[in-house]
């Protein structure tokens, strides 16, 4: 290597190690934005006048709006460059967590939180970022893989920050509710500085364009599906509404498949999504965002069943949030580990082996869960899964994406992990009042009702691992770039 080539190696390995540094601080930020509202709940409650349950609605209200707007500020990041969507991205959520701050009604408050959810396509973003700058010094993949890895760590890091300072600022304002929530939204407006100073811009391919009818069919079917999902875990399967929208909503994705298929610049491109490297890599986040965002609230309240009913842990809030705090260094862990594995190990076997812990940890759960060490080691092996996954899928979509789709791909990975939580969330809700009582506790789900949910989790992590089997053994090199580009140039001619 001559010492001018070495010079421009080195100055380019700079840039990309100074902009993940400054991708970390933007997923820590995220990460806070997840964690710090919870241990606040029960005053918002109070603050808003509201009940418990309806609490809910937030998480829905986030959620769907997240899954519509994710995969349209992806393809505008594709189009227009990523660092100006991932600019407006933060400055909406900016704006929304200030609103929650000095929101005083429910519906004010709902609004502004669903908004707040478009931090939701940050990590898409950067990884398209990540990729693109990597891609022109042909290492973009294995770049990206080790960049999503210390990404998520900064993301549960964030998380943990979050929890941990939100109730300490709550008690040193004196219980001043609207001072606490203002922390989050200096952080994030600090964000925005980070991003307009510290990130460069990618190169978008020109003469692309907005397939806003595609668009609109893929909301109409997540809205009808989503919707569907809330009717279900709030009324139950006898609800007829719930199979009418459920049905409406699918018959609304086969209708955008084959509107896809005619199009020639798609929202979605299907001819890629159908590569073997893509589709196992998608099915594997809808099957994964089964435990990873459906779970964690059944877990909860196990943790907290009295044990004296044969089954549950009977701990205290401070136990169960133990056990949250020790999942979430778990993912951690699962995150460094891929980080640093990746440079080495086949990205295919890391997965196979991440969806696998994922399914073996839960299946523990069926005969090993009447003791806190059992369900600590149960719930350490699949958080480990969960936390290499987590960073792995949306690097896998952004490896298997030709040039100009890297961030609708990764972005499609969140859409499908989000649909996969939405569903676990509606059917579990519906399997643990199965049985609720007719146990000696009127409010307890039956044991039979939480072996059904770590069952479904444990199958949701084997059939990924078998999934990815399909996925060819030189997916995700950084010898495919080329081929990948080649093939980008055909899916537009044909």
């Amino acid at each position: 290597m001559s010492p001018a080539s070495g010079r421009l190696r080195a100055t380019a390995l700079g840039i990309t190690a100074g902009l993940i540094g400054w991708f970390i601080l933007v997923e820590i930020t995220s990460g806070i934005l997840q964690g710090y509202y919870v241990p606040l709940f029960s005053d918002i409650v109070v603050e808003l006048g509201i009940h418990d349950s309806d609490v809910n609605w937030f998480e829905a209200a986030q959620l769907l709006l997240s899954s519509l707007v994710v995969p349209v500020l992806a393809k505008l990041g594709d189009m227009y460059g990523h660092k100006r969507v991932l600019l407006i991205a933060t400055v909406i959520t900016a704006g929304a967590t200030w609103w929650l701050a000095f929101a005083g009604s429910f519906w004010t408050f709902l609004l502004a939180w669903a908004l707040q959810g478009f931090y939701v396509v940050w990590l898409p973003l950067e990884i398209a970022l990540i990729f693109e700058r990597g891609r022109t010094q042909n290492r973009g993949v294995s770049l990206t893989r080790r960049a999503a890895g210390l990404l998520v760590v900064g993301l549960e890091a964030g998380a943990i920050i979050g929890a941990l300072a939100a109730g300490r600022i709550f008690d040193a304002t004196g219980g001043d509710l609207t001072v606490t929530l203002m922390i989050p939204a200096v952080v994030v407006t600090a964000v925005i500085f980070v991003i307009w100073f510290g990130v460069p811009e990618s190169e978008p391919l020109p003469g692309r364009k907005l397939d806003t009818g595609g668009f609109v069919i893929l909301a109409l079917g997540l809205l009808l599906i989503t919707s569907s999902l809330t009717l279900l875990r709030l009324s139950g399967p006898g609800l007829i509404w719930v199979w009418v929208l459920l049905a409406l909503g699918l018959g609304a994705l086969v209708w955008f498949v084959r509107y896809e298929l005619r199009q020639q610049d798609p929202a979605i491109d299907i001819r890629v999504l159908r590569r073997p490297e893509m589709w196992p890599v998608q099915a594997t986040a809808f099957l994964i965002g089964i435990s990873l965002l459906g779970a964690q609230g059944p877990l909860s309240t196990y943790a907290g069943t009295d044990s004296s009913l044969g089954y549950g842990l009977g701990l205290d809030a401070t136990g169960r949030s133990n056990i949250i705090g020790l999942y979430l260094v778990s993912l951690i862990v699962g995150a460094i580990l891929f980080a640093v594995t990746s440079r080495k190990a086949s990205p295919r076997v890391i997965l196979i082996i991440a969806a696998a812990m994922v399914g073996v940890g839960y299946l523990l759960f069926l005969p090993f869960h009447t003791e806190l060490w059992q369900v600590l080691v149960n719930l350490s092996i699949a958080g480990i899964g969960s936390g290499a996954l987590v960073g792995a899928m949306p690097a896998a979509a952004a490896a298997a994406a030709p040039r100009g789709q890297t961030g609708v791909a990764s972005a499609l990975t969140n859409t499908t992990k989000t649909i996969g939580g939405t569903f676990a969330s509606a059917v579990f809700g519906v399997v643990l009042a199965v049985g609720a009582g007719a146990v000696a506790s009127e409010t307890a789900a039956s044991l039979g009702g939480y072996l059904a949910v770590w069952a479904i989790c444990a199958a949701g992590g084997i059939l990924a691992a078998i999934l990815l089997f399909f996925v060819p053994k030189v997916a995700f090199a950084d010898t495919m770039d080329e081929e990948l580009d080649a093939a980008a140039g055909e899916s537009q001619v044909i």
